[in-house]
């Protein structure tokens, strides 16, 4: 046996671990310990290969007495993780005059020759540096193309090929360390989550030539498909028999299962297709994983070179999780942790093939998941227009606003120009499970013109076919090939463990009967933020809301508003019966009413028309509601205060649609949220008022009812009031949206112009709209939490920004010790598996378990 601190001759009880020589080392070890027919394997440890990068080499020839004299070897990285990568591994070192001379007479001398100069090119390269382009003229892989290769190779380097084994080894190993260590390597692995000093180990394994009499060949084989992971055995086998190109060359392509396009391994060797998948299923229930197995048939015998963790799809993913689960190999837990919750997007929309060709327009940020194909429109009656024809569209527009949501209801995808992730498209796109881009300012825009022009200069008009990927943020060309959604029963299993497991509640934000329905479609434990106001754009509302903004009396106000009032009753019994008696938030109307009025002289003069005054009297009107700053203006709770007919008729419409959702169906408990407070008299105006309009509508409808009122805390004044206001409400829902806005200063609309700039110049860690900032929003939302709770230990706590679907935002908010988050639909499954995977880990952390 040979063991060496450094370097380790794979046993059953060598001392080889994950941490100290990496994965492939220790997999190899298992392998080993079940007693697998794995070749003889020797692996250097990470402080091995370390101080070999350092000109400190280990004792070679002890590491080429392991094996038999003349053996072939391979050295193959073992990273502690192997998304990590690693240099490629370099085969058939050993090759030297000597052993061609042997192996012409037992394999041929082509045969011998294609190995002996497969070993010199990639020798050449990674040990000797010499350029790649010196060998692309060596056409012939045979006799003469070695003979050329041997004296190009000793006319470079101004020495002959190396001969002795050791040699040729200890430049292998050099090289390899040394490309660990080099600076893109470190890059290129730091960019996929490693650290910056992670280790590298190597493996040095006896070759199996494949070669004899009886049949040989090699290949890897796999029980489940890699794509949707259903139990099916694949894989590839080239069979060396009958004195073929024992390197591929000329190989023919065999397959693993009786096909009709040549036998196959099973019939060429069934006892070694028989081992071959009982190895495959005992390293399956041993090494508890689907593995990819890595072998090489001799003379009929079987031999297991590697295996490794089996690369899949998302949807295989989940399914090779919960059946590893269902078959009792590892525990529904376990299970829920294996599966990373971004990576349920992928089942959740369509996607663009992995294989499909991506011809490149333009990017922007990925700011709702998902792709889709359709023809270019640039407003809200095109999409339209284009929807009643049964045509797909995209809708183009520098920047979405509410009056845009009956186009992108419309609309397959969204394109803006521009916006961050929480800009009007992305809130309402992630809401309405649309693909969405927004912030694509590598691309132009002409809404005049009604052109695109992409960042190579073509020009995209009205009407041409453009595919938005809303999951890379890339806007291609014409229709590539798509993967359809898969909600399967795999989905829903593993869904329904992770809610036995999590310990906090997740509410969806949804606006329409069509978003509650996702919602409840998602198994969400309620509606955690409803905005109202998207209500009132559609076409026969919005007259309607632009009479009340010209009544010049309150009584006129509430005149115009009762005709609203039967349209809002509708809008809430419809959400209150689609989520059978779950919790429903409904925020109070919140935007600026200057937002409802025609900014163009067209639509002034139609208005003008509509209402029967003069257009002097519009435009009048116009120019009084306009602010210089109207999200900072009168808006909210501001609105509730000074105008408020508008909270009386939503408030006494959200109590009749409860007593009628109530009648045949589970009892209603409306909550009813208050935006943009910042003062404690703020919510005490409103709330008399409120509770003035539920008197009046239990006295007229003989019926009780129960309701809860809550504050939307998104002032930096209304969290650090917290404790003030939270003694005159039920609970308290933080939106950490406008929260960041108004922490930052910063608009979240315009922000997506500089972003970038400023998180690659690190002066945010993460652009604060998509990631919530835990020390500066974070710290007022401790300070919410502890000053709420202080005053009322009962009052209920969550968040209803966007952050709230977000896996680093929910760690924060359960350690924080919120009641629950809420988030657009299509977020609720990537946020209940969060939570569960983070119960879990807290669990395991707690327990040791």
């Amino acid at each position: 046996m040979h063991t060496h601190p450094h370097t380790t001759l794979i046993t059953p009880d060598a001392p080889v671990a994950t941490a100290t020589h990496g994965g492939r080392a220790k997999c190899l070890q298992r392998l080993v310990r079940l007693n697998l027919p794995v070749p003889t394997t020797v692996a250097l440890s990470f402080s091995a290969v370390h101080k070999i990068a350092a000109g400190e080499m280990p004792d070679i020839p002890r590491i080429v007495e392991c094996f038999a004299p003349g053996t072939l070897l391979c050295v193959r990285p073992s990273s502690e993780d192997p998304d990590w990568g690693g240099p490629g591994a370099i085969l058939n070192v050993g090759m030297n005059d000597a052993r061609f001379a042997q192996l012409s007479e037992s394999m041929g001398v082509e045969a011998a020759s294609a190995l002996y100069l497969r070993f010199v090119q990639a020798y050449a390269l990674h040990v000797a540096r010499l350029d790649a382009d010196l060998f692309e003229d060596i056409e012939d892989d045979g006799a003469k193309g070695l003979a050329a290769a041997l004296a190009l190779y000793e006319d470079e380097a101004e020495e002959p090929f190396p001969q002795d084994p050791a040699e040729q080894l200890g430049g292998v190993l050099r090289s390899m360390a040394r490309a660990w260590s080099g600076t893109t390597a470190r890059l290129l692995r730091q960019a996929k989550g490693a650290p910056t000093d992670a280790g590298l180990g190597l493996v040095v394994q006896e070759m199996i030539p494949g070669l004899g009499k009886g049949e040989c060949g090699s290949g890897v084989l796999q029980l489940v498909d890699q794509t949707t992971g259903l139990p099916q055995i694949t894989g590839r086998y080239l069979s060396q028999s009958q004195g073929r190109d024992a390197l591929g060359a000329g190989a023919a392509a065999l397959y693993l299962e009786k096909d009709a396009r040549g036998p196959s391994l099973e019939e060429l060797a069934p006892e070694a297709f028989a081992d071959l998948t009982r190895y495959a299923a005992q390293m399956r229930r041993k090494l508890r994983e689907e593995m990819q197995v890595e072998f090489v048939v001799q003379n009929g015998a079987l031999h297991i070179l590697d295996g490794v963790k089996l690369p899949r799809s998302a949807r295989a993913t989940v399914r090779i999780a919960v059946r590893l689960a269902e078959d009792g190999i590892i525990s529904q837990e376990d299970a829920v942790m294996r599966v990373e919750p971004n990576m349920l997007n992928e089942l959740l929309h369509r996607q663009i093939a992995p294989n499909a060709r991506r011809d490149v327009l333009g990017t922007g940020i990925a700011a709702s998941p998902g792709a889709a194909t359709g023809r270019i429109v640039f407003n809200s009656a095109q999409a339209q227009a284009s929807a009643s024809r049964g045509e797909p569209c995209v809708l183009v527009r520098r920047e979405t606003s509410p009056e845009d949501i009956r186009g992108m209801h419309a609309a397959v995808a969204v394109l803006t120009e521009r916006g961050g992730m929480t800009s009007h498209a992305a809130v309402i796109g992630r809401g309405l499970g649309l693909p969405c881009i927004v912030g694509a300012s590598s691309m132009q825009f002409d809404a005049r013109k009604e052109q695109i022009r992409a960042e190579d200069g073509r020009v995209l008009s009205s009407g041409d076919i453009v595919t938005v990927d809303g999951t890379s943020g890339q806007v291609l060309a014409g229709e590539p090939e798509m993967l359809e959604a898969a909600q399967d029963d795999a989905f829903q299993t593993l869904m329904t463990w992770a809610d036995n497991a999590r310990d906090i509640g997740i509410r969806a934000n949804a606006d329409t009967p069509a978003d509650a329905q996702t919602a409840r479609n998602f198994n969400a434990q309620g509606i955690g933020l409803c905005r109202t106001e998207h209500m009132f754009f559609e076409p026969g509302r919005l007259t309607v809301m632009r009479e009340m903004i010209f009544a010049e009396t309150s009584s006129g106000r509430a005149a115009v508003l009762e005709r609203l009032l039967p349209m809002q009753r509708e809008d809430f019994v419809q959400l209150f019966r689609i989520m059978e008696g779950q919790p429903v938030c409904i925020r109070l109307f919140d935007p600026p009413l200057h937002e409802f009025l025609p900014t163009s002289r067209s639509g002034q003069r139609e208005l003008a028309e509509a209402l029967n005054l003069p257009v002097s009297d519009v435009t009048r009107r116009v120019e009084e509601m306009a602010e210089y700053n109207p999200m900072l203006g009168l808006r909210g709770v501001r609105l509730g205060v000074t105008v408020p007919e508008i909270y009386d008729m939503q408030a006494r419409a959200i109590f009749e649609a409860t007593l009628e959702a109530s009648r045949d169906g589970e009892p209603v408990v409306p909550e009813i949220m208050i935006p943009l407070v910042s003062a404690r008299r703020e919510v005490e105006l409103v709330k008399s008022r409120v509770d003035a309009v539920a008197a009046a509508v239990r006295s007229e409808k003989g019926r009780n009812f129960d309701y809860r009122l809550g504050v939307m805390v998104e002032t930096p004044r209304a969290a650090l009031r917290a404790n003030e206001i939270a003694s005159q409400v039920a609970f308290l829902s933080f939106g950490t949206n406008d929260l960041t806005q108004m922490t930052y200063g910063l608009s979240r609309d315009d922000a997506g112009r500089f972003m970038s700039t400023y998180v690659q110049k690190g002066v945010f860690r993460e652009d604060p709209f998509h990631v919530l900032d835990v020390d500066g929003v974070g710290e007022l939302l401790r300070l919410g939490v502890e000053r709420g709770r202080a005053a009322k230990p009962d009052v209920i706590l969550s968040i209803c920004g966007e952050h709230g679907g977000n896996p680093e935002s929910i760690a924060f908010c359960r350690e924080v010790g919120f009641d629950y988050v809420s988030c657009s639909p299509f977020r609720v499954p990537v946020a209940r598996l969060t939570a569960a995977q983070l119960a879990i880990a807290h669990k395991i952390g707690v327990d040791g378990t």
